[in-house]
């Protein structure tokens, strides 16, 4: 083994490798590799920048969209339509001439839709839970993230 060393050293293959313009050409390559790996690394970067500006732009239209539904419905909010029939839903009041008729709720349910009226069950469901119940519940939505804004 320590032979193979000392021909290895002394043959005409190391010299040629050790040689100063190939070292040169080694540190050149080194320095290639480095700027290349580099450039790769910058165009990684800004892709990700610019799928996050994507996300960040998309965004933004649906907040804006969000924004401009709200103001409409503020407009509506303040017609005398809107007013008047809040005033009828609310209060139970009636245009000058027309009639109120009170409805018993088991009558008036037999003709709504049993799919509809599933989403209201389930709320009274949950509001018909014990209190301790509905502060476990609210702390594991908080904790894991749930429900963080009401629609």
């Amino acid at each position: 083994m320590l032979q193979q060393i000392k021909n290895y050293w002394s043959s005409s293959r190391r010299r040629q490798l050790t040689d100063v313009r190939n070292i040169g050409l080694y540190v050149f390559a080194v320095i290639v590799l480095a700027i290349t790996w580099s450039g790769i690394k910058t165009v990684k970067t800004n892709y990700e920048l610019q799928k996050k500006i994507s996300t960040l732009k998309q965004q933004n239209a649906v907040l804006k969209l969000q924004n401009e539904n709200s103001a409409l419905q503020n407009q509506y909010y303040q017609t005398n339509q809107y007013l008047e029939l809040a005033a009828r839903q609310d209060f139970g009041l009636a245009a000058p001439g027309e009639q109120v008729l009170l409805i018993p709720k088991d009558v008036a349910m037999k003709y709504v839709d049993p799919n509809l009226s599933s989403v209201s069950s389930a709320k009274t469901k949950a509001d018909n839970l014990p209190q301790y119940r509905k502060n476990l519940q609210a702390w594991r939505d908080f904790l894991l993230g749930h429900k963080l804004f009401e629609d």
